[in-house]
Order: C-alpha cells, then sequence, then structure tokens
C-alpha cells in the first residue's frame, strides 16, 4: 500500500529497543517523525541515526517524538547503537522498531522492488497528534536524509495547522507566509488585521508568528 496525506497513520505494535510500541498510544497527543531504515549497520543509516539523536532537542521543542524502524531484530539494532555512539559521539535517545517479519515496512509501503528489491527504501513519515500523515518522504537506500528539511516541513505544517495559510518556496521561520486564496479580502482584514502585501490578486503575503505553533 501506499500512504496517502490526510490519511490516518495505520496503527500497529512492535518490539523496540526501548520494549514494545504501539504506535497510537506512543504519539499520544505529539507529532511524531517516523524514519525507517533498510537494514542494520548500514553506512548512511549509521550517520542518520546519530544525526537525529544529536539533534533530538530540537524536535522536542516542537512537540514531536521521533521513532526509528529497521527491519533486523532488536539485538541486532542494540549492538548497531554502539556504532552509531562511535561514529557520531550521540547517544540514541528514542526508540528503534524491530520489524524482521516486514510487518510495518510493508503495511507503511516501504518495498520500491524496481528500485531494490532485497532492501526497503528510506521513509520519513510526519504524524500529527490527531494519528493524521501529513508529509511523506522517499529517499533511495543510496541518499541520506536531510534533518533540516524535516524540521523546515515540520515548522510549516504546525504555523500553518488550522489557519488559512501556506508557505512559500524555501521558507523559513520569521519569513513572509501566504494568505489561502480561499480566504477573502474581507476576511483577511479580520484575521489579519495587522494586513499584507499583495504581490498578485491570488498572492497575499504577510509576516506570520505565533507561539502556539510549538
Amino acid at each position: 500500500m501506499s500512504l496517502q496525506l490526510g490519511e490516518t497513520a495505520p496503527d500497529f505494535t512492535l518490539d523496540s529497543t526501548e520494549g514494545p510500541i504501539q504506535l497510537h498510544e506512543y504519539i499520544g497527543n505529539h507529532w511524531l517523525v517516523f524514519f525507517s531504515h533498510p537494514k542494520d549497520f548500514t553506512l548512511v543509516c549509521t550517520t542518520e541515526l546519530g544525526a537525529f539523536a544529536r539533534r533530538k532537542a530540537e524536535f522536542d521543542k516542537r512537540n514531536t517524538k521521533l521513532l526509528g524502524l529497521s527491519v533486523d531484530p532488536v539485538n541486532d539494532h542494540k549492538a548497531w547503537i554502539k556504532d552509531v555512539e562511535d561514529v557520531s559521539g550521540a547517544a540514541v535517545n528514542y526508540p528503534i522498531l524491530a520489524d524482521p517479519d516486514l510487518e510495518v515496512a510493508k503495511l507503511y509501503g516501504m518495498f520500491h522492488p524496481k528500485a531494490d528489491p532485497k532492501l526497503t527504501v528510506r521513509s520519513v513519515f510526519i504524524i500529527d497528534p490527531q494519528k493524521k500523515v501529513r508529509l511523506t518522504l522517499t529517499y533511495p537506500p543510496s541518499a541520506g536524509r536531510n534533518i533540516d528539511e524535516v524540521l523546515r516541513v515540520l515548522d510549516s505544517l504546525q504555523l500553518t495547522d488550522g489557519r488559512k495559510l501556506t508557505t512559500p518556496v524555501d521558507w523559513r521561520p520569521g519569513d513572509e507566509v501566504i494568505i489561502a486564496p480561499s480566504v477573502s479580502d474581507a476576511d483577511a482584514k479580520q484575521l489579519f488585521p495587522e494586513g499584507w502585501r499583495t504581490v498578485k490578486p491570488y498572492l497575499r503575503l504577510l509576516r506570520y508568528s505565533s507561539t502556539a505553533q510549538h
């Protein structure tokens, strides 16, 4: 299957490096960044696990949990974590799910046999507190993820969530945002009394920030 944006993330229970985890219970009232790895003791994944660990505090500030997955057993994960810590200098401070029967890998569409019939792809899912899938990214096994981009999209999702706003190309927190085209100018005056600048009739920009996003 291929998960689509807005769908409820399928629930499951798997063992992990921190004991059994039921996905929806683990998410609770948080956002979640859920990322998969093709296999333990692989070069790119080793760098990624350490990078997520070093930057976990940035996700914590965004009310966001981290959750990894690999298709090897927990004992292999625990041995692998030692390598990750040696390479990165950071302790792995979030759970890594064990999926040796490929239950979740198949449930979440992590196999792309035309890319590589033996390995799962490197997937990222952002899931919101309502357990809805809000972002999917798929990387080939050969390409490492960009954590800055994961954080950037997370910031965009949290800033615009429930608001009549979108973010433009290369947006960063503090940059101008776009008023949704479904909002009339009359309604926009009520929603955004501080005003905006009109570039095109359908492109209205303003600076907007909210501590509620985190």
